[in-house]
């Protein structure tokens, strides 16, 4: 099986050089082209130099080979560009299945990713060569957490040299999504190997393996011996069975003998293509490591410039390919501008003969010493008699008009080619106002914003493949650290073991305090956005705000908090926290709190209104016990009043005979009858007892009885007492 599998990286490698050699010749001298400087003189072609350089070690004739190398300022201005608006991927719900909660915390696991990848680097390694040259790549790798741990994390990997890396020629997908096998390539020193798989074949019977093979040269040279990691894909058919319910399963796979254990028939089945990515290390003869890749994609990522497939080949280039005869054409007119101003003569004095006598020295120091003035001699005179004219200097030597147009011209050549223009590159032009400033830079970015799109759609490529290898790589409870979108860090619970994509915990009050995630539950994709960085927004945010805030001073009161939380001085985000709890509440309520706050919230109100009620009822219960209290006592001073009226009168009744009882008995009844008035009629005994006898006589108000009619009542008359 490794035979096979040797054989076949042989011959793909074989194939993949052929296939890219003669872009790649193209692609690296655009590269010593984008690199060139003074020093090096790689914008001059050899034959060039050849002509104006030294002739037999003299240097007298030769002529200037300038290198005004305009080409990094128009590649920067693409890459930095991407610096400032750099895309980012957004992962989204694909299914029913799938949680928004669950994409968020994707978001973060993908950004917590980036940062500890360095993936910026990445990012613009790959960006910058694509634009100087025409193709990128960025890799995605797997590295355990430290030397104690089995938990593995997700990196992104920086590809600095582009030419080590041999991809799949018949790839359709300029990312290479669909790419069937790919080589990344790297020369060892043979010391260096031999310390790094000293388990490997000695490197000289690799040597004599090859002897007769024109294919070793690829892999064993000199001093160096090439390893590669190669990824190839694996294809296997098999049978997709359907099941009630809309369950799908491979056949044989633990999801479909659980369907026959239930006694459960498929209701279709068709043949399907299984892929499995691998990977090995190999030096062309012998595979020194192996496994298989967890994810489905082979996890390198082609960023492309301009592609081209001409003849059945395939042609790639970027930003300096077309750039190079006008960058050429203006190295050549700057040194010819320099060779012919440095090969004129100085500009002399003219003068006639005889003027200069006895002032020579002052003459021939006069372009080298300030001299306060200089004298001739005034008695040469002309046929007419009179003196001759002061001697002049002649014109200095000027660039002729021709060659400044043509440098000219090759410069907007330049410009022309790599499709920018003097306001994008800083200088001034024609627009005067910010608007058309601004209409005029889209205008250039819109010349070069597909080498920005290919970077973009590298990265959902990317951020797909992260998606792809999250559940299979966190694929045990672990806690994973996410970044949000303005940089705060927090920890989100991840358990794969779980049906749901969110478990929300909640305690018995029905308030959340916990919510665990299982990310390989449903479907997600990617989507793209590209512009400024989060502390680019924020500065845009902060200079708008200002300008708000200084018309309307009135707004601090509503959002000054905001306008100070955007600000970087040490201390800022502590100042909008104090400054926030000046600010009316309801303002502060944004609608979007936790839903554990808001539950505590609703609880505490309910509470506070369940004590003001209390309180009422306390209240209440407080005066109906004082009332009860003051009846209790009223009704206790009648009881003391009657029973003392009682002992009284009983005193009373001991103390008199059975006649005059009678007597004030039937007199009482007497005067009640005729006047309803028992006390008034009462017989008075004496003044003191008789006002006493009214206050014991009286009958209670319930208890007064009907009066009959006068001619009803003739009581017998009654002796008056003696």
């Amino acid at each position: 099986m490794s035979k096979d599998i040797l054989d076949a990286s042989r011959h793909r490698m074989a194939m993949a050089i052929a296939a890219y050699s003669e872009s790649r010749e193209d692609e690296l001298d655009d590269l010593r082209f984008f690199a060139a400087s003074p020093d090096n003189q790689w914008q001059w072609p050899a034959d060039v130099l050849a002509t104006r350089g030294a002739v037999q070690g003299q240097t007298i004739n030769a002529r200037p080979c300038l290198t005004i190398n305009k080409l990094p300022q128009h590649v920067r201005q693409v890459t930095n560009d991407q610096r400032q608006n750099r895309p980012s991927g957004k992962v989204i719900p694909a299914d029913d299945k799938a949680d928004v909660e669950v994409a968020e915390i994707f978001n973060g696991i993908v950004r917590h990713i980036e940062y500890m990848s360095d993936a910026d680097v990445a990012y613009d390694t790959a960006c910058e060569n694509q634009v100087a040259y025409g193709e990128g790549y960025i890799r995605l790798l797997t590295e355990y957490e430290n030397d104690n741990s089995f938990n593995q994390d997700i990196k992104i990997g920086r590809i600095r040299n582009s030419f080590s890396v041999y991809m799949d020629p018949t790839i359709q997908d300029p990312c290479g999504s669909d790419a069937q096998w790919c080589f990344i390539t790297e020369d060892l020193l043979k010391e260096d190997y031999e310390r790094m798989f000293p388990k490997a074949q000695p490197i000289s019977s690799l040597q004599s393996q090859g002897v007769g093979d024109a294919s070793t040269a690829q892999w064993i040279n000199e001093d160096t011996i090439r390893i590669a990691e190669y990824f190839y894909v694996e294809h296997e058919r098999q049978t997709l069975n359907l099941y009630y319910g809309n369950v799908s399963a491979i056949k044989g796979s633990p999801e479909d003998q659980e369907m026959v254990m239930r006694g459960m028939k498929p209701i279709k089945t068709r043949a399907v293509d299984v892929k499995k990515v691998k990977w090995c290390k190999i030096n062309g003869f012998e595979i020194l490591e192996e496994q298989e890749w967890a994810g489905k994609w082979i996890p390198v990522v082609r960023i492309v410039g301009n592609e081209f497939e001409v003849d059945g080949r395939m042609y790639v280039s970027g930003l300096v390919r077309n750039a190079k005869d006008a960058q050429r054409m203006y190295n050549y007119w700057v040194s010819q501008e320099a060779e012919m101003l440095a090969l004129a003569p100085k500009a002399p004095f003219i003068g006639y003969g005889g003027q200069f006598e006895g002032y020579e020295q002052q003459w021939k120091t006069a372009n080298t010493t300030n001299w306060p003035y200089l004298e001739v001699n005034p008695d040469v005179t002309d046929g007419a008699g009179g003196p001759l004219p002061l001697p002049t200097r002649s014109q200095p030597p000027m660039a002729q008009t021709g060659l400044i147009q043509a440098k000219m011209g090759a410069s907007d050549d330049i410009k022309g080619t790599t499709g920018q223009y003097d306001s994008s590159l800083g200088q001034t032009s024609n627009e005067r106002s910010g608007k058309a400033i601004m209409a005029r830079e889209r205008q250039t970015d819109t010349g070069t914003y597909h080498y920005v799109d290919n970077l973009a759609r590298g990265v959902r490529h990317i951020v797909r493949q992260i998606i792809d290898l999250v559940p299979k790589i966190y694929d045990t409870e672990r806690v994973a650290r996410i970044i949000g979108e303005d940089g705060e860090t927090d920890q989100a619970k991840i358990n794969p073991n779980q049906s749901m994509p969110v478990n929300k915990i909640v305690d018995q009050q029905g308030i959340e305090i916990e919510k665990i995630y299982n990310p390989s539950v449903g479907t997600y994709d990617v989507m793209v956005t590209t512009g400024p960085s989060y502390m680019t927004k924020r500065q845009e945010a902060l200079e708008s705000m200002g300008q708000l805030l200084q018309g309307n001073p009135q707004l601090w009161a509503v959002a000054g908090d905001l306008f100070i939380k955007n600000m970087d001085w040490p201390g800022a985000q502590e100042m909008a926290k104090r400054f926030a709890k000046t600010i009316d509440p309801k303002l502060m309520d944004d609608g979007d709190k936790d839903p554990a706050l808001q539950a505590a919230e609703q609880q505490m109100q309910a509470m506070a209104q369940e004590m003001e009620n209390m309180h009422k009822m306390l209240q209440n219960v407080s005066k109906s016990i004082e009332m009860k209290d003051v009846e209790v006592k009223e009704f206790e001073a009648q009881i003391k009043a009657f029973d003392a009226e009682t002992k009284r009168l009983t005193a009373v009744q001991a103390s008199m005979s059975p006649e005059q009882i009678q007597d004030i008995v039937l007199g009482t009844v007497h005067g009640m009858i005729t006047s309803g008035d028992l006390i008034s009629e009462m017989p008075m005994r004496g003044q003191g007892e008789m006002q006493e006898d009214q206050g014991m006589m009286q009958p209670p108000p319930d208890q007064g009885m009907m009066q009959p009619p006068p001619e009803q009542m003739q009581p017998p008359p009654m002796e008056q007492p003696q």
